[in-house]
């Protein structure tokens, strides 16, 4: 117990010392003060004299107590430091090798092209027929305004920090490297499982157009029937990937024209897809009436009983789901605008990154929203909803209309938007790589430049790693992982906003401030480094409200919609306490520090992303939080065995401290 008691008290002066700032000498007194006492307690207790017979052996024993708490403490207190250690936004020694030679256009068609996949001739048809109906059109609405708070977040960031890494970036100078590195190997790990899958989705659907020919021969000569595996390796797929990596490695430039060629096809079907729908489309598939769909059930009863499931058409009319249902739609459609942080990775290869960034972003999620929305429309307008195919649904609308050879253009469409997201999900993840590399987080050699400007060797091991994934694993039970990294990245970049608009000026001469209930309502005018740690303690609160009211309103639904007394009385009061913390932070005054583009409504809309995207999370299953967990296991060992050890930024802090005793030194001297 004494021992228990010793290590609790050690905690305790490592917690005070971090958040009062004394000094080493103070902390190892109070240490040896604390333990004394208690060692004095626990004598007492014992019934043992508290005297010592030798005054000079008590003494010698006190001073070496006195050292070693102190040495502990220090090097603990040192340790949590180093892992909030921030990178500044201008490193001395930083020179970037990347080819500046990307315009606006270029990272336009670079954002469209990786939000705007295949999700679009497979996504509406599957949320409209089992979920929304014809109020898709309103659920991408919702997703799309969902998804412009997570990108205005983007762009000011993208504006304020024009560097290669995206959300890894921007935590590293905001909140600290660990939480950079978990940013980083997020955004790692929803980049190789969407390559993957978005590869084999490619191979896929070309298979469709040959008769499944490629899948029947690898099936019949290369089976690989094992848990967890795939029931074959896609040789085809791994050899796409690999060869759009090496395109990418040649040159960004290369990569970017052919991208916006594919983007600039793809985007042609769909106008072509829209205009169709709206010359051929019929309003009555927006108001089908009760008995419709009734009937519609009856005729379909034979085949949903031979494949053993249930059909559930709704109402009718627009809203067949209920209003429940255009959410739940909504939910599912947020995905569909994933992709538009790859922008954010180019800082270092475009003109003017602090306008084109944020340009390309908005613009980008209002292209891909008009798209989607126009697209849902007309597929709901050509052929009513309870008649659309889930797996292929546009040519089946298009032989619903009469015109069947239409479904060829919609398979060139399908194919550009599936190589344009390829090339999308491919083109970030070696500029994460590489700067996680340069900051000394991951391995070195991935930092490499060639010739051309190009990291190749992360473009060529990230492309090696998403092939042997696609050759070797079953995707489906994976996907959803991707999901997580890439929200979880949209949260945090969401978190930071926060921070870094209430944080104090760098200019300003710190002095002590204590907490006061009449500081927190009423503060001063300029941001102080109390105010900023208020709100730093406020954000974590609405980060705990955030996720309690994530879990209510996920598991409790059924409670909710029988208007349960404990479920509304609790979502009440932890509404009301979030929309009390919001209220304090917008009180609090904001950073003088302007951009070329600034997140409005703060802190309102960081506060809406962080909550939907916490939201989303919840709904993924046990499963994937278990394969999320073990990814996360192998990263945080990559950093702690590799990363803390070999961190740039951990050199930068050791050499200017060495450079300041140097010259304390020779001022004493003089």
């Amino acid at each position: 117990m004494l021992h228990l008691g010793g290590l609790l008290f050690r905690a305790l002066i490592v917690w005070i010392d971090f958040r009062c700032g004394a000094t080493h000498h103070a902390s190892g007194l109070l240490c040896f003060c604390l333990l004394e006492r208690k060692r004095s307690i626990h004598r007492a207790s014992a019934g043992v004299e508290t005297s010592c017979s030798s005054p000079c052996r008590r003494r010698s024993e006190h001073t070496g107590l006195g050292m070693a708490c102190r040495l502990t403490c220090s090097k603990v207190l040192r340790f949590f430091r180093s892992l909030t250690r921030k990178k500044p936004l201008k490193p001395e020694g930083e020179v970037s090798n990347f080819c500046c030679c990307l315009t606006t256009l270029d990272l336009v068609g670079l954002g469209i092209g990786s939000t705007l996949g295949a999700s679009v001739y497979v996504l509406s048809g599957e949320v409209a027929r089992k979920v929304a109906g014809p109020s898709i059109i309103i659920s991408f609405l919702v997703a799309g305004v969902a998804s412009i708070f997570a990108g205005l977040c983007y762009s000011e960031f993208g504006a304020r920090v024009p560097k290669t890494g995206s959300a890894y970036l921007y935590s590293y100078v905001t909140v600290g490297e660990v939480w950079a590195f978990v940013a980083g190997w997020n955004l790692l790990l929803s980049y190789v499982i969407g390559t993957s899958s978005v590869a084999k989705a490619w191979t896929g659907t070309f298979d469709d157009l040959i008769d499944n020919n490629i899948s029947q021969t690898l099936e019949d000569h290369t089976p690989m029937e094992s848990l967890g595996l795939a029931s074959y390796p896609d040789f085809f797929a791994a050899g796409l990937i690999m060869l759009l990596a090496g395109v990418l490695a040649h040159g960004v430039k290369e990569s970017a024209v052919i991208n916006t060629v594919f983007t600039a096809i793809n985007v042609l079907v769909l106008i072509f897809i829209i205009i169709a729908g709206f010359i051929k489309g019929d309003l009555n598939n927006w108001r089908s009436s009760r008995e419709v769909i009734l009937d519609a059930i009856l005729l379909m009863e034979n085949f949903t009983t031979a494949q053993n499931e249930t059909m559930d058409f709704g109402v009718g009319g627009f809203f067949p789901f209920g209003f429940d249902g255009t959410l739940e739609g909504a939910a599912t459609c947020f995905y569909a605008f994933v992709g538009f942080d790859c922008i954010a990775t180019t800082g270092e290869e475009v003109n003017n990154p602090q306008k084109a960034i944020p340009l390309a972003i908005v613009a980008s999620l209002l292209i891909c929203f008009l798209a989607y929305f126009g697209v849902s429309a007309a597929l709901t307008l050509m052929m009513p909803y309870y008649l659309l195919d889930g797996h292929s649904p546009l040519p089946v609308a298009f032989e619903y209309i009469g015109w069947e050879p239409a479904k060829y253009v919609v398979a060139v469409g399908s194919l550009c938007a599936l190589s344009t997201s390829l090339l999308g999900m491919m083109f970030p993840m070696p500029r994460v790589l590489f700067a996680m590399a340069r900051d000394g987080l991951l391995f070195k050699p991935l930092c490499y430049m060639s010739s051309r400007q190009s990291p190749v060797v992360a473009t060529l091991s990230s492309g090696a790693v998403a092939a042997v994934m696609v050759l070797l694993f079953d995707l489906k039970a994976l996907v959803d992982m991707s999901s997580i990294g890439t929200i979880f990245a949209y949260t945090l970049v969401a978190v930071c906003i926060l921070v870094l608009r209430y944080k104090e000026g760098p200019g300003l001469v710190r002095r002590q401030e204590l907490f006061s209930l009449t500081g927190l309502l009423r503060p001063p005018s300029q941001p102080t480094h109390r105010t900023s740690k208020n709100v730093n303690i406020v954000l974590i609160i609405i980060l705990l409200l955030v996720m309690a009211l994530s879990v209510l309103l996920s598991e409790a639904v059924p409670s909710l919609r029988r208007r349960e007394l404990w479920s509304m009385l609790l979502v009440s009061v932890l509404t009301l306490t979030l929309v009390l913390a919001v209220i304090i932070i917008w009180r609090q005054p904001q950073s003088t520090n302007k951009a070329a583009f600034m997140v409005p409504g703060v802190p309102i809309i960081p506060v809406l992303s962080i909550l939907m995207n916490t939201y989303l999370m919840v709904q993924l299953g046990g499963e994937t939080w278990t394969s999320y967990a073990i990814w996360m296991a192998l990263g945080l060992i990559i950093y702690f065995g590799y990363g803390v050890r070999n961190s740039v930024q951990k050199q930068r802090l050791r050499e200017a401290r060495i450079q300041l005793n140097t010259a304390v030194n020779g001022d004493v001297v003089r």
